[in-house]
């Protein structure tokens, strides 16, 4: 009886947002027909599939270039965020010095810096990785910081008391007690990640050898590709969703067992 009902639970998420979404193609492709809207304006998801079965040989070759930038930039930017936030959360002094600099990084749109970027280390994937890096880092370094500093004082006293050293309260209290926070982080920035590597092919043109779907999208505008257009500009969407899917079965797998926020949803 329990697995009927897990299972109906799930049929009951996922069915909706799957009739909705062949609801609004069906009746894309109704409207843009019967309009008779030319496909250069506004093509028809059938238009679209063409344009893929057309171009799918270059789609993937875009899809592994633009998966590539975006998995390099990502690993860097949680690297650097969390070992930036374990810094920072050390010394106070530190923090109050740097972390105002990090806020101000932050508000930088990464399309006014990824000029200067290119121009510092060159157009390829060297730049492209670095632009993704830059736009995942700061909500990296913000959520770690947010969850060292909220850790239960009590909590810490008590470390205190059995005379445990500040990397001892480090590594044992304040790093899984910021877990949550840190999965938040990863979240956030791997999504990030996919439109700042994006971005950079826009700048930077080629990533490596073979052009990412940034390069694929302005090449398809030029030449007035609109259903292969929309077929990048989906496909990209479809990266960043297949990425932030694989965070999320990584934060259930490190707090399922124990968090409020993942225990809620599985029980839902």
């Amino acid at each position: 009886m329990s697995i009927n009902v897990h299972t109906s639970g799930k049929l009951g998420r996922i069915v909706p947002p799957i009739l909705a979404f062949v609801l609004f193609v069906g009746l894309w492709q109704l409207i843009v027909a019967q309009a008779d809207i030319p496909p250069y304006m506004l093509p028809k998801p059938s238009d679209i599939a063409l344009s893929v079965g057309d171009n799918w040989r270059s789609l993937l070759g875009s899809v592994y270039t633009t998966a590539l930038e975006t998995v390099i930039g990502f690993l860097l930017s949680v690297v650097g965020g969390v070992v930036g936030a374990i810094v920072l959360a050390s010394s106070k002094v530190v923090e109050r010095s740097v972390y105002p600099y990090a806020i101000v990084l932050q508000t930088i749109p990464i399309v006014a810096v990824a000029p200067i970027i290119v121009i510092w280390f060159d157009a390829g994937l060297r730049s492209i990785v670095i632009i993704a890096f830059l736009i995942g880092f700061c909500p990296m370094l913000s959520n770690t910081l947010i969850g060292l500093n909220s850790t239960d004082r009590n909590l810490q006293q008590l470390f205190r008391l059995y005379n445990a050293s500040k990397w001892q309260t480090m590594w044992r209290l304040r790093i899984p007690a910021a877990l949550p926070y840190i999965v938040g982080g990863l979240k956030i920035s791997c999504s990030l990640c996919v439109i700042g590597a994006i971005v950079g092919e826009y700048v930077a043109g080629v990533g490596g050898g073979q052009g990412g779907l940034g390069y694929a999208i302005t090449y398809a505008a030029m030449r007035i590709q609109t259903p292969y257009l929309f077929a990048c500009g989906l496909t990209a969407s479809l990266l960043g969703i297949a990425f932030y899917q694989l965070v999320n079965g990584l934060s259930r797998r490190l707090l399922g067992s124990w968090h409020e926020s993942e225990l809620a949803a599985d029980h839902e």
